[in-house]
């Protein structure tokens, strides 16, 4: 089967403002306004060059539905939905943390969650095997109660959320690479048993109070979360340890049993030359750790993985990174070649250091340890 792709144009028309400097403690006249970091250009041109490579053709373009209220409450608050579709109505505002928005930005909002509701149910239909939603605004960071970090609703969350209780699933696996820790998706899944979920992630960026090797889980969700807190300036050699070491662990995550569906959380901002990230990857780092797991979607779940984009702020170099993603998934070589990989392959410390390799080992024991704990309780 196939690869699913998702786009709106209405994705590229949700406008954040003029400057991320969103807190109140960051203004000052001495801040020269810049155009908001989380523009639309470094996700229109990854579409772009999509298509001038010729890659789009392979795929299936699976059509958007906008989320409905239900989908949402799964996951978020009533109280916060009002705020959301109040503020939309009228003259937009911040949903909670630096998520701001303007005019209809709700509507926008739930556009890419339901588009990625509508990857999954092709997923789960067999109409695809995999997919790649290319959303705006991104979701991982949005809590039950708020928005963070450029995100209203959290797409990934919503959309696990729906193959739990519409389509019945009950062994998910979500996989979160972008620079910044997924704390909201931690949040929705903390103390659940339904999804194991792992974060690769760069130490205290975003947000600075979560993300910690010992944030496990809870109740019936102990050992369901693992964050592995990569320390700044980790390159392509660290990522690819702690892909494998990721992949190792969503297998065994529910025992004998396999999980029934990969979820990416697909950010390019640990990318050298990211505006919001202190990372070193490059775009075949990116080939490789899509490579990683759909191998583990085809051992677990015949081949089931959708990635939702979340993060990756260089307009130049994003495209590249999200080309090589889509490579992978279709299985296809387009003539495109990455102008800038030779360069920054060959940067210092690109390597596994040793420790960024303590780093993911400590994180992978903690969760162990927990496992053997909460046996111990039963």
């Amino acid at each position: 089967a196939p690869t699913g792709y998702a786009w709106q144009e209405a994705f590229a028309w949700h406008f954040g403002g003029m400057s991320f400097h969103e807190r109140p403690c960051m203004r000052t006249i001495f801040v020269q306004p810049i155009a908001h970091v989380e523009s639309p250009e470094s996700k229109r041109r990854i579409h772009s060059l999509l298509h001038v490579s010729g890659l789009l053709k392979e795929t299936v373009l699976i059509d958007s539905l906008s989320a409905t209220t239900e989908d949402v409450l799964r996951v978020h608050s009533k109280e916060y939905l009002a705020r959301l579709t109040e503020m939309s109505k009228n003259e937009g505002g911040d949903g909670g943390d630096c998520a701001p928005f303007s005019p209809g930005g709700l509507d926008i909002a739930l556009l890419a969650a339901g588009s990625a509701i509508g990857m999954v149910n092709a997923i789960l239909d067999e109409r695809i095997t995999n997919g790649y939603c290319l959303l705006r605004p991104p979701g991982h960071h949005a809590e039950r109660e708020r928005g963070r970090g450029f995100c209203l609703l959290n797409n990934i969350a919503i959309t696990a959320m729906h193959a739990i209780e519409v389509r019945g699933l009950e062994r998910i696996v979500i996989i979160d690479w972008d620079v910044h820790h997924g704390n909201g998706t931690q949040q929705a899944f903390y103390d659940s048993d339904k999804v194991m979920f792992i974060s690769i992630h760069q130490d205290r960026n975003y947000p600075l109070d979560t993300g910690f090797a010992d944030e496990l889980g809870q109740g019936l969700g102990l050992g369901f979360n693992c964050n592995i807190p990569l320390p700044p300036g980790s390159g392509d050699g660290a990522y690819r340890e702690a892909i494998r070491a990721a992949c190792s662990l969503a297998e065994t995550s529910f025992g004998e049993q396999k999980p029934q569906l990969i979820m990416i959380s697909c950010g390019f901002d640990c990318s050298f030359f990211d505006p919001l990230g202190s990372m070193m990857c490059h775009s075949e780092t990116f080939r490789y750790l899509t490579h990683q797991v759909k191998e583990l979607a085809d051992r677990c779940c015949s081949g089931r993985l959708i990635l939702l984009h979340e993060g990756g702020y260089s307009e130049v170099y994003a495209p590249f990174c999200g080309l090589a993603v889509l490579e992978e998934l279709t299985g296809i070589r387009s003539k495109v070649q990455d102008p800038y990989l030779e360069e920054v392959s060959m940067l210092g410390h690109q390597d596994l250091q040793p420790h960024q390799q303590q780093t993911i080992h400590c994180s992978l024991e903690k969760v162990r340890e927990a496992r053997k704990q909460k046996l111990s309780m039963c």
